[in-house]
Order: C-alpha cells, then structure tokens, then sequence
C-alpha cells in the first residue's frame, strides 16, 4: 500500500478504537481517539523508512521489528499504541501488495497473500476499508469479550 492507504486506516483505526475503548461518544471518546490516533499513525509510517537507508519490505518490515514495538512499552512505558500502527502496516502491505513482506529477515523470502491486490489498484482504497472495518471489529471483541459471551448465553437460555 502507498503511505495514504496507510494513514486513512491508521486514522480510521484510531478513531473506532476511541470508540471501542470510551463508546460514550463524549470528550473522553475524542481525547482517546487523540492519545491513540498520534501514536497509530507514526506506527503505520514507520515501517517505510527503510526506503531511506535499507531493502523495502525487509529491513522494518518483519517479525523482529514488530516484536521491539510490542516489548517497547513494557520496558519503557509509554508508545502503547505504536506498535498497533506497525502491525497495520503489515497487514495492509500483506493485502495491499502482490509481493509480499520478508517477515523473517534477514533471511529473504518474501510471503504474502495469494490474493493481494497491486499498490495502484482501484481496489486498494476498498481493501484498505475493509481491513479496517475488520481491525476495529477485532479489537471490540477483544476488549468487550464479555459482551460477547453473556450475548451467547442469552442466546442459548443459560443465562
């Protein structure tokens, strides 16, 4: 995906997890969208500065990387969000791209979706909305899993 795929999903992101984290829809909600949007959105570009000094799609396009975003926090305690960015990025450069990413690097097979789509494609926009749609989705069951359970227990009469 080009970098504007890359932040209308992080943008979009930011603000369904906003809403899934506050649904009240109130200035929490916007300060929430804020504190996670900055982060999200430099997670997402950063993978691509490896055009600068590296191999694209090798160098901040693996496992590693992501790995260093993820642990990042836990040791240091702040960019909660970064990693999330990041790990978008893969997932749009997945989808959004008929060559793939080199997730073990640096060993240099590239893998990628047997369906992605090529950068310039008409249908990036779509497949950027809908990776999107599906994120948001993720995180609202993961962070309302019980919502989701006491909904299925109503449904069957146990509860």
């Amino acid at each position: 995906m080009n970098r504007k795929e890359h932040v209308l999903n992080a943008a979009l992101l930011a603000i369904g997890l906003g809403y899934v984290l506050h649904p009240s829809g109130d200035t929490v909600t916007f300060y929430t969208i804020i504190e996670v949007g900055v982060p999200v959105i430099l997670g997402a570009l950063f993978p691509d500065v490896d055009t600068a000094f590296g191999k694209h799609r090798k160098t901040l396009h693996n496992l590693p990387v992501l790995g260093l975003f993820y642990v990042f926090p836990l040791v240091f305690g702040n960019l909660e969000y970064v990693w999330i960015g990041v790990l978008t990025h893969y997932v749009l450069d997945m989808l959004g791209s008929k060559r793939g990413l080199a997730w073990f690097y640096p060993y240099e097979k590239e893998f990628g979706a047997p369906f992605g789509v090529a950068v310039s494609s008409n249908h990036a926009t779509s497949v950027t909305l809908l990776v999107t749609a599906f994120e948001i989705a993720v995180a609202a069951l993961l962070v309302h899993h019980q919502l989701v359970v006491d909904a299925g227990l109503t449904a069957v009469g146990m509860q």
